[in-house]
């Protein structure tokens, strides 16, 4: 009975973050996704929240103010409004050596994987979801442009700079659409090296 009560709540929890990330952007609304909120206690910083263009600086002064942080946990991170501030944000991580954590039960999607790429050794707790799927802009949608096209060659460059083969960019293009989202499984996760710890 227990077992079969865990499952459910599952569920709906997965449920209910599909259904927020199938979501148009234009009928979100701020009261639906938190913007980010970064808390720092000891030397680990937890973020959680919508990533946004101004998350370069947010986590600029979280870190300046604190100049212990060695670790940043991902607790909740829904996706990324901007991409570019995104890419960003990670090689910051990157360059200031910091390690990055997905917290137990907790899951990043979309942008947010692209964040937790940025840290040097990175794991994920127990329960926690990883998410991908095709990237929309304003124009496009990633899995119909030509694959020759350069627009590609930023993501496939971002990915090798983090120590992740190329191959994972294109399956997130294939996984799902940019309307859904693809959990990965425990098998993906290492065969794409987003962890560093097996």
């Amino acid at each position: 009975m227990i077992q079969r009560v865990r499952i459910f709540y599952g569920m709906c929890f997965t449920l209910l973050v599909l259904s927020g990330c199938a979501a148009p952007k234009a009928t979100q609304s701020s009261a639906q996704v938190e913007p980010v909120s970064i808390f720092v206690e000891d030397d680990i910083a937890y973020l959680s929240g919508l990533l946004t263009s101004h998350l370069p600086q947010q986590l600029k002064q979280a870190l300046s103010s604190h100049p212990n942080v060695t670790d940043l946990v991902l607790v909740d991170v829904p996706g990324s409004s901007d991409q570019l501030a995104t890419m960003e944000a990670a090689r910051m991580i990157r360059h200031l050596g910091l390690n990055t954590h997905i917290a137990q039960t907790g899951y990043v999607l979309s942008g947010g994987v692209d964040l937790f790429l940025g840290g040097v050794e990175r794991t994920i707790g127990a329960g926690a979801g990883v998410g991908v799927h095709s990237w929309r802009d304003t124009q496009n949608w990633g899995d119909e442009i030509n694959l020759a096209d350069p627009v590609h060659a930023s993501y496939v460059n971002f990915y090798l700079e983090m120590g992740v083969p190329e191959r994972f960019y294109w399956f997130t293009l294939d996984a799902a659409p940019a309307e859904r989202i693809y959990f990965l499984s425990p098998e993906e996760i290492y065969d794409y090296r987003l962890v560093t710890d097996p």
